[in-house]
């Protein structure tokens, strides 16, 4: 099936000049994989130690449980205990019981709570805000501080294969991204409930229509980073992937202004030269007010 033809001619040359540029494919499923994928950012960095550390204490409850339950069964089944003891209380028992697991939640919480602020508390000092809308089913991206929209739809699979880009993953309009640049992500929906997910900036939010949730990210390491719709969406849920590339910040500029964006430019507008001499400078605009989740 093809889909998207419009926008894979409109967005195909920047596509392949993008795709020679900057580096390869840093995050994307592999076969096999057992591991989260390579982390890009520092909140994927902190899920991927909360997983290690995580992981030991379930392994260990598990353990003990499958333990408990077999010496119950064996130790206590109607042949090897044909007249069982009759009490209800064991001060012992209930006091470790009770205790033990308190502690390990408590030990949970020392690690979560920390990780789950990191998340949903968006930076003050974001640079660029990018609105992401899922539709069924595709994605749309807009920057709109630079003036940039984009509809994303999947390669169809003659041509991923052509271009030797993964099927299912690779899109006919990639989405850029500066490295090293915090993005806020303001997610909602056209229809039905979607996710907005690439786990390799430990990023995951439900896009909900009429309503606008939050995330952001900065990544750290320039590549290929691939995501998809991660909430049941309808018949075609395995066709919203998201396909996006981090590049510097010279090759950002020349994607958004090829686009038809505008770049934002820290040199004064023409006819505005310096203040002259002993003159006043002209008061500078409040800043905006720091973001806060909606959540």
């Amino acid at each position: 099936m093809k889909r998207g033809a419009l926008g894979a001619a409109c967005a195909s040359a920047i596509a392949l000049a993008g795709g020679a540029a900057h580096a390869g494919v840093v995050g994307a499923p592999t076969p096999g994989g057992l591991d989260f994928q390579p982390a890009a950012t520092s909140v994927m960095r902190e899920i991927h130690d909360f997983h290690s550390f995580i992981l030991p204490i379930i392994v260990t409850i598990s353990l003990i449980v499958l333990a408990l339950l077999l010496w119950v069964i064996v130790r206590y089944n109607r042949r090897a205990n044909p007249t069982p003891r009759k009490f209800t209380h064991n001060i012992a028992v209930e006091v470790i019981w009770t205790i033990v697991p308190v502690l390990i939640l408590v030990a949970i919480a020392w690690k979560s709570f920390p990780l789950i602020y990191d998340q949903e508390r968006i930076p003050g000092e974001a640079e660029l805000t990018l609105k992401v809308t899922g539709n069924s089913w595709r994605w749309d991206f807009e920057y709109p501080d630079l003036g940039v929209r984009l509809t994303a739809n999947p390669l169809d699979e003659e041509t991923a294969r052509a271009e030797q880009r993964p099927y299912l993953l690779a899109t006919d309009a990639p989405l850029y991204v500066p490295v090293n640049t915090t993005v806020r992500v303001l997610v909602t929906s056209n229809d039905v409930i979607h996710a907005f997910a690439v786990p390799a900036f430990g990023v995951k939010e439900d896009a909900i229509q009429g309503r606008v949730n939050e995330t952001w990210f900065n990544v750290d390491r320039e590549g290929v980073y691939y995501g998809q719709c991660s909430e049941l969406c309808g018949i075609n849920h395995a066709y919203m992937p998201v396909e996006i590339r981090v590049v510097s910040r010279q090759e950002f500029d020349q994607w958004v202004a090829a686009q038809g964006g505008t770049v934002a430019s820290a040199t004064p507008a023409e006819g505005e030269g310096p203040a002259e001499e002993g003159q006043a400078p002209a008061p500078a605009e409040p800043a905006a007010p720091a973001a806060t989740p909606t959540r």
